[in-house]
């Protein structure tokens, strides 16, 4: 294994006794298309079928710690909060976290096009990545990996994307329906900062009464928050949801 994948194996958490699957779990397709010598030969193996034997795992997983986590969440919640955990944006922030891209294996195409920092590759190589060591080492080190890397940023609640999961202007529908309020209105009170760097101020209205105003980097996002802090204000008034 070339010494530069071990400290790859320090970010992971895990030493493989077969340094070949992690190997094979890196090497992209155009890589493997490229170092075949003859037309006709075989080409090496590639992560395709490592990434579709870890989007299963993963998936797994992710379904086990949410019921174990959420015993009282219906299907349609959990199904949410899974999407998330396992979308490409999701498993991107996660693989850069172990600085996957600076180790993939990449054709010449792929590598002059920025391929180490595509948001798709690199989600499709940390699937890859999980099924390598689930092959090599069974289920248990794969559930820590998991847990630390791909779980863990949801968890401690970083980044607007998270709140986004829960999906505080449903939320907020259901609970003025209940009430008998109207329904939720949202308007973008002001756009501040550079293009490429916006922040948005939007407020979230059930009626004339109740009203609450967020920031965020989009528009989506500070609506979420804004209806996330309406929401608790109109809850704190001490009637329950229905059902609950």
């Amino acid at each position: 294994m070339p010494a530069g994948l071990d400290a790859l194996q320090e970010r992971l958490g895990y030493r493989f006794a077969e340094p070949a699957l992690l190997l094979r779990s890196l090497t992209h397709k155009s890589r493997a298309f490229e170092n075949v010598p003859n037309p006709g030969d075989e080409r090496p193996d590639d992560n395709e079928q490592l990434e579709f034997l870890g989007d299963s795992i993963l998936g797994f997983l992710i379904s086990e710690l949410l019921v174990e986590r959420h015993p009282s969440f219906p299907e349609g919640r959990l199904s949410k909060l899974k999407a998330y955990l396992v979308s490409a944006n999701h498993l991107y922030v996660a693989a850069q976290k172990v600085d996957l891209g600076a180790y993939l294996l990449l054709g010449r195409g792929e590598e002059l096009s920025g391929g180490r920092g595509k948001r798709a590759l690199l989600a499709n190589a940390i699937e890859a990545v999980i099924a390598a060591m689930y092959l090599d080492g069974g289920i248990e080190p794969v559930r820590r990996f998991v847990l630390e890397t791909v779980v863990a940023e949801f968890d401690q609640g970083r980044g607007e994307d998270a709140s986004l999961v829960v999906d505080y202007k449903s939320a907020l529908q259901e609970a003025a329906q209940i009430r008998g309020l109207p329904m939720p209105r949202y308007i973008t009170i002001r756009e501040t900062g550079p293009e490429h760097q916006k922040t948005f101020t939007v407020e979230a209205r059930v009626g004339p009464v109740h009203a609450d105003r967020a920031d965020g980097t989009s528009k989506k996002a500070a609506g979420q928050r804004a209806a996330q802090l309406l929401l608790e204000q109109i809850l704190s008034l001490g009637q329950p949801l229905a059902g609950a």
